[in-house]
């Protein structure tokens, strides 16, 4: 008989803590709505960054690497929730995959990890460190 799993909060928020001011710092407007941020890898890749809605204590921002020569289906994208007042970011969905739940019996239909909610807050933490260690911005506003 498995264990159930049982989340790590402390380092969930710490996660969620460190994306938020990781997404600060590459957005230094996160209040504008319709404003767009691209992030220049090289020829091949890029980042885009696009703010969504913004509200007092929130806002919501989108996430998509844009590569030339990919099939979109392989071309990862998340929607991201800024928590202003907490000062955390959580994803909301990963890959058209919405509603996250904390955990995941497993196996499962859809094949989720266990900590799938964490694993994609993870991965948000390596694509933002990423951007910002390749830093070559550009704003569009749309």
């Amino acid at each position: 008989m498995r264990k159930k799993y049982v989340p790590h909060l402390p380092s969930i928020l710490a996660t969620c803590e460190n994306n938020y001011a990781c997404a600060l710092k590459l957005l230094p407007d996160c209040d504008s709505e319709n404003l767009s941020y691209e992030f220049m890898i090289n020829d091949q890749l890029k980042y885009k960054i696009k703010i969504l809605d913004s509200a007092r204590y929130t806002s919501t921002i989108m996430m998509s690497q844009m590569a030339n020569n990919t099939p979109s289906f392989l071309r990862p994208s998340m929607e991201i929730r800024l928590y202003h007042d907490a000062k955390v970011a959580e994803v909301l969905s990963c890959q058209k995959v919405s509603k996250l739940q904390p955990t995941y019996e497993y196996p499962n239909l859809n094949m989720h990890l266990r900590n799938e909610k964490q694993m994609v807050n993870v991965f948000l933490a390596e694509w933002l460190h990423f951007c910002l260690e390749q830093r070559k911005m550009q704003i569009i506003i749309s």
